[in-house]
């Protein structure tokens, strides 16, 4: 028995160091990523305005049709596929970091090199949990609702026009309260998910020639072996989407390339590289 004790190999044995950090890490991180995306802002601010377009795009398929009781998932949700449209930021803050040329078509770079596998399979991974997500949040609107979500779907493209009645029961009822409550709930459940698995996977696919298995991996570690700061980092983010999505989410523009290169410089300080 001691013998096979001895031979014993940790199950992460084969991944990268992690690093133990702190919070001035986490705000050095968001310190640097400010600072490239001052740098960087001109070249890539068609990349910025791409959220608010998808937010725009959920609008208007939501406000008018049976989904609007999706509308808010789906605007939630759309944080879970940001650590796959960040991969080009990561691209670039890399770039930057070793002083090469970081010039705006480099943000393409990881679909077109080593990246692009690992980094397929990551997004793919990511759309599986989006898709859990709203099936989810419309389970639990059916839950709360019953015999209202029925109805709700049978008004067709009438439901736009019932945007204020919505709102109203959503929250004047105590079937609306309980909507919120759940879904908020089962939304933070899905959001610590995809901070666990993106958190360094999708950074460490764009450094390094590692599949998709060995950073999630890292990623994971990372988490056991800072998880109050990875916690931190999570609430950080949350408030600055919530900052961004005022108004009519064009502060995406800047939050979410800014956490993009945050992200980046973070993955840095926890992955010995």
């Amino acid at each position: 028995m001691s013998s096979l004790a001895a031979h014993a190999t940790p199950v992460d044995a084969d991944l990268p160091e992690v690093r133990r950090i702190s919070n001035d890490d986490l705000r050095w991180a968001l310190a640097e990523g400010w600072k490239d995306f001052i740098a960087k802002r001109g070249d890539l601010i068609f990349a910025g305005l791409l959220y608010p377009v998808i937010f725009l795009v959920a609008a208007l398929v939501t406000f008018n049709a049976p989904l609007l009781p999706l509308f808010f998932p789906l605007v939630a949700g759309l944080s879970i596929a940001g650590p796959a449209l960040a991969a080009g930021f990561y691209e670039l803050a890399r770039r930057r970091e070793e002083g090469s040329d970081a010039s705006w078509w480099h943000f393409f770079d990881p679909l077109r090199g080593r990246s692009r596998t690992p980094l397929l399979t990551l997004a793919v991974g990511l759309l599986a949990l989006f898709a859990g997500w709203l099936i989810v949040a419309y389970a639990i609107y059916g839950a709360t609702f019953g015999a209202q979500a029925a109805y709700d779907a049978s008004l067709g493209t009438q439901m736009g026009a019932n945007f204020a009645e919505f709102g109203s029961r959503l929250f004047t009822t105590r079937e609306g309260w309980a909507l919120i409550a759940f879904g908020n709930l089962a939304g933070g459940v899905f959001a610590v998910v995809t901070l666990v698995c993106a958190v360094v996977a999708f950074p460490m696919v764009v450094d390094k020639p590692v599949d998709a298995g060995v950073a999630l991996r890292t990623s994971w570690k990372a988490v056991r072996r800072n998880p109050r700061e990875v916690a931190g980092w999570g609430v950080r983010v949350a408030l600055l989407l919530l900052l961004g999505l005022i108004p009519l989410a064009i502060g995406l523009a800047v939050v979410l390339p800014w956490l993009g290169y945050a992200t980046w410089h973070l993955y840095t300080r926890l992955v010995v590289r």
